[in-house]
């Protein structure tokens, strides 16, 4: 056990799939695994381990931001034998291409400080890649499953609301949409020798202002889900 973590030795898979919303991770494990156990709720961040056609797997919600995913997933690594993380979440397109339910697979994060790559890899550096194995399986499995994803560079921001001007972090960061967690899930993976990834779906365009709802974004990002729990397999 961690101080974030009760789950025993064990009772969580090789495979995590970390949504943000722990709810969302609590609606993924109802609607599509079986023999399904809670196996941690401290802080109210559910953990549920199942079986995915046969085959077991973890959703675990991650919380906001870098700080709380980066928290959890070092623990998953370290203390917990975990080999791959994958984060399935929302994200605000920066080009108006990008539709709503529109899924990427970050091909690197750009973070707007280098605090997780000073800190946890004791490099400086804002631009931090995922596992090319595992993006490659998801690309895979995309193509298997006919589901059409873009792949590009996630702007992993530090803050939520910001007065930098749209066009000015766009130039900046050279990304195709922005969340808030992977660079530090990505750093994690790197530290510890395991492997990490990011797909997200489009929950708003921050171009066209068009946008979902809470509910939604809880509820009906299933292609996204689907995709990520063909990991498993």
């Amino acid at each position: 056990m961690t101080p974030h973590i009760t789950a025993k030795k064990g009772e969580i898979a090789k495979t995590v799939l970390m949504p943000g919303d722990p709810l969302r991770a609590k609606f993924i494990a109802e609607k599509f695994l079986t023999d399904v156990k809670k196996v941690n709720q401290v802080r109210n961040m559910f953990f549920f381990t199942g079986k995915y056609k046969g085959k077991e797997i973890t959703i675990a919600g991650s919380g906001m931001g870098q700080p709380s995913i980066g928290i959890y997933s070092y623990e998953l690594f370290k203390f917990y034998d975990v080999e791959n993380i994958v984060r399935i979440g929302s994200a605000g397109s920066y080009i108006k291409e990008l539709d709503l339910y529109d899924i990427v697979v970050a091909k690197e994060a750009y973070s707007d400080s280098s605090a997780f790559s000073k800190l946890v890899l004791g490099e400086e550096n804002n631009l931090i890649k995922p596992s090319q194995e595992l993006n490659e399986k998801i690309l895979k499995k995309a193509k298997e499953k006919d589901i059409h994803v873009t792949l590009g560079r996630v702007h992993s921001s530090d803050v939520f609301y910001s007065i930098r001007k749209l066009e000015d972090t766009i130039k900046d960061t050279g990304a195709i949409c922005v969340e808030m967690e992977s660079a530090a899930l990505f750093a994690n993976a790197k530290a510890t020798g395991k492997n990490a990834a990011c797909i997200l779906t489009i929950s708003d365009n921050l171009v066209t202002k068009e946008e979902t709802s809470a509910e939604e974004r809880q509820n009906s990002f299933t292609k996204m889900m689907e995709l990520a729990l063909e990991l498993a397999i």
